[in-house]
């Protein structure tokens, strides 16, 4: 499960829908781009929260990936530890995965 969301990053970064790191992703609410929300395992605990209050003051979804920074940077070939999902499509196949 964890292996086909990160592949789905990847298609996802390529296809430039998602933004990277905190700020970038906090941009991305701000203006009604994002569609979800995502924090790695070792992102810090203020980070996490912060991105939370933000989902959950927006109502974009918010997902905790069960992986840590180092896999999903790899897997966006970009450093970061939250992302923002741009494109409906990308969220849903994310959120459905994390579902099953």
């Amino acid at each position: 499960m964890t292996q086909k969301i990160l592949t789905l990053l990847g298609f996802a970064s390529k296809a430039g829908k998602l933004s990277f790191g905190m700020l970038a992703a906090t941009e991305s609410v701000k203006r009604g781009k994002s569609k979800l929300l995502l924090t790695a395992l070792d992102v810090s605990a203020k980070s996490k929260k912060e991105v939370i209050y933000l989902a959950n003051k927006t109502k974009v979804p918010y997902m905790a990936l069960d992986v840590d920074m180092k896999s999903l940077s790899h897997a966006v070939g970009k450093s970061c530890g939250i992302i923002s999902v741009n494109d409906n499509n990308f969220a849903n196949s994310i959120s459905n995965e994390e579902e099953i």
